[in-house]
């Protein structure tokens, strides 16, 4: 258990990094080990004054705000585990940098943070290339299999107007899917309720049931190969494994797909030469959270797919 560290008053100061962010969450980032509980118990009573002034948990902070936190006993910080240097060296491609947001075209295979077994991700390995970066934070997440457009905020604005955006529908979310099968409808579009769960083993899994989340995918076919079709995907909900469950459940599952997939097949692919899911996010679109102008953020199909692909034959038109 780790040591708790002297009980002091602490005086804060809000930076830009920190900017729209709710004192109930900045205190819960702020004070390591502290129950959420008890943080909630010292903003209701008063105890935490901002600019001297009492709040509640909905006040949203600005740069330059003074906090101030009673004497409360914290976990003493643990230093971040070093990245190594042959991960903190690898290059991730940058498709668009500007004050607001890093955008980068993430490789299949990479994590996009760590955890349940991944000790270092994309957001760590980004962090380390870049220490003077004050803030740094995944403005949403890719499976770890999937390539393609991927969007940090540098700036705690910048992650809230986004995060807005994804909540309200604002973003146009466009994925590349290689299925299995011949798919027949030029457009369709797919509503199936997504429940996660574990199984007995600990592994996760989403499936479709009526006691799920709603979902929504359209699916545009861009061509036929053979026994392939090669579709469009436009997310309009964010659910974890959504893509990927719906056309699984549909009878038609991506191509190198090791958790829904048809595992077979998987293997003759692999020996065929795709040797990682079939599942790209080509296009993001969305407005930019300082300037307001649409901002558009494409990444190519990686090599190994377009190859693939391409290895196939001749395709027909699918509009």
């Amino acid at each position: 258990m780790n040591e708790l560290s002297k009980a002091a008053v602490l005086a804060l100061e809000v930076g830009p990094e920190q900017e729209g962010q709710r004192i109930d969450n900045y205190l819960i980032r702020v004070l390591k080990g502290v129950p959420k509980s008890r943080i909630y118990r010292m903003v209701r009573s008063g105890e935490v004054r901002v600019n001297s002034r009492r709040v509640d948990a909905t006040c949203r902070l600005q740069a330059g705000d003074r906090i101030r936190v009673p004497p409360v006993r914290q976990a003493a910080p643990r230093p971040p585990a070093a990245v190594p240097p042959a991960i903190a060296k690898r290059i991730l491609p940058v498709i668009h940098e500007d004050d607001e947001l890093l955008v980068i075209d993430k490789p299949a295979g990479t994590a996009v943070h760590g955890g349940s077994g991944v000790s270092h991700g994309v957001v760590e390995q980004l962090r380390a290339q870049r220490p003077q970066a004050r803030f740094l934070e995944l403005v949403h997440r890719l499976d770890r299999d999937t390539s393609g457009v991927l969007v940090l905020a540098k700036k705690r604005s910048a992650l809230v107007e986004l995060h807005r955006q994804l909540r309200e529908g604002e973003v146009e979310k466009h994925y590349s899917v290689l299925v299995l099968g011949r798919w027949h409808n030029a457009r369709q579009k797919v509503s199936l309720p997504l429940h996660r769960h574990v199984l007995a083993s600990g592994e996760r899994r989403v499936r479709v049931s009526a006691e799920g989340l709603p979902s929504r995918t359209i699916f545009t076919l861009e061509r036929s190969i053979g026994g392939y079709s090669l579709l469009d995907a436009e997310l309009k909900t964010g659910r974890t494994h959504q893509i990927r469950v719906h056309l699984a459940h549909l009878g038609f599952p991506i191509a190198g797909d090791e958790k829904y997939g048809d595992y077979g097949r998987n293997r003759e692919l692999a020996r065929a030469g795709l040797k990682r899911m079939f599942l790209h996010a080509r296009r993001l679109r969305f407005m930019h959270p300082a300037t307001g102008e649409p901002l558009a953020l494409e990444a190519p199909l990686p090599p190994e797919l377009a190859d693939f692909l391409a290895g196939l034959g001749p395709a027909e038109s699918g509009r």
